[in-house]
């Protein structure tokens, strides 16, 4: 736990030392990305809770997810349709669903 909080801070440190900005025309595939990513977070965050975490099964997810979600938004933009909705919509839904079952831990614990 101690590392994933000294690489979330080395993150922000570096975010703010070094400023780099997305072109307008990468941000959707940037955005849901990002929303796949947080999603394997919180699913990492639940499962270590739940006491069932692998750590391959949570680094094959993290990419895995992030490059499909940035995928289907790719192809959904040269065909025509807003599958950008569709992925906030399914990647909002899993995040608030692992967010409440590790809100449920945590109630339960204390």
């Amino acid at each position: 736990m101690i590392l994933a909080i000294v690489g979330l801070c080395l993150g922000i440190v570096l975010g703010f030392l070094f400023p780099w900005s997305i072109p307008v025309a990468y941000s959707k595939l940037f955005s849901i990305a990002l929303l796949a990513s947080l999603d394997s977070v919180f699913g990492g965050i639940r499962a270590a809770s739940e006491g069932t975490f692998d750590d391959r099964i949570f680094i094959s997810g993290f990419f895995s997810n992030a490059l499909l979600a940035a995928f289907l938004v790719y192809v959904g933009d040269h065909l025509g349709i807003d599958l950008y909705y569709v992925a906030l919509l399914a990647l909002g839904l899993r995040i608030f669903n692992n967010l409440g079952r590790i809100r449920q831990y945590l109630l339960k614990k204390h």
